[in-house]
């Protein structure tokens, strides 16, 4: 018996698809598709926070070079170049200095993406009758399931 997939909730093997309190053996499946579902709160809240996220990196720097670039002016237009390239220097090391700490919320970025916008569904018909199997908004998990689930379905039809 070969595992393809295995998690909390979720097992795929040569013999057998195990999820959502359903036990199908793969002897019966003969089809495997997916689908897009409803959106959940969860979802539209992943997506809204995405945004907010990318509003808040983006905003501060915007502002920041705004106000640099209007001292900057102000200190050239007065004749004080000095002032101007010392402005605009300070804030480039500070700029730099404050780089390493946008990883964190680039992360959350990052994962938001990885997780998805939309609720993904895996289907089977097995016994002439269709079943969903799995519903779930993290897309990467999802991805691993469903490539698991042909896997092992590809197998078996090797194996008739």
């Amino acid at each position: 018996m070969a595992l393809y997939y295995r998690d909390d909730a979720v097992q795929v093997t040569s013999e057998s698809i195990r999820a959502g309190g359903h036990v199908i053996a793969l002897s019966d499946v003969t089809f495997v598709w997916h689908a897009r579902g409803a959106k959940t709160i969860a979802v539209r809240g992943r997506v809204f926070g995405r945004g907010v996220l990318v509003l808040l990196l983006s905003l501060p720097p915007l502002v920041a070079l705004v106000c640099v670039l209007s001292l900057a002016y102000a200190a050239q237009d007065r004749g004080n170049w000095k002032m101007a390239l010392i402005i605009l220097a300070a804030c480039a090391v500070g700029a730099l200095a404050l780089t390493p700490f946008l990883e964190i919320p680039l992360t959350w970025l990052d994962r938001s993406y990885e997780r998805g916008s939309h609720v993904h569904e895996l289907w089977v018909q097995h016994h002439n009758r269709e079943q969903l199997l799995l519903r779930t908004p993290d897309a990467l998990r999802f991805g691993q399931i469903y490539r698991a689930v042909q896997r092992a379905v590809e197998q078996q039809g090797d194996q008739r």
